[in-house]
């Protein structure tokens, strides 16, 4: 069996999200759930776990990009040292 980037959909709080997608991108996303679901052993609604699925696709994307990454490390260190001068001790 492939393996896939996302093997399981945790439990969470639900989420309204509220997007549009083309159709083959529709279609291809509730094909992932059915093959996350198949190769976990679960059943369920393959709308609520695409709406569920998505949100851990964009994170999981986000962590890959390297670029973002670097940007977001940068921001970091600039936000903490810009907090750490003279006037701004505890």
């Amino acid at each position: 069996m492939t393996k896939l980037r996302i093997s399981a959909i945790p439990d969470s709080r639900p989420v309204k999200l509220t997007i549009e997608l083309p159709a083959e991108i529709h279609r291809d996303l509730l094909l992932y759930v059915e093959l996350v679901l198949g190769s976990a052993g679960q059943s369920t609604d393959a709308i609520t776990d695409a709406a569920r699925l998505v949100p851990l696709m964009v994170g999981r994307f986000m962590e890959t990009d390297r670029a973002f990454q670097k940007q977001r490390h940068s921001r970091a260190a600039r936000t903490k040292l810009a907090g750490s001068g003279p006037g701004n001790a505890p």
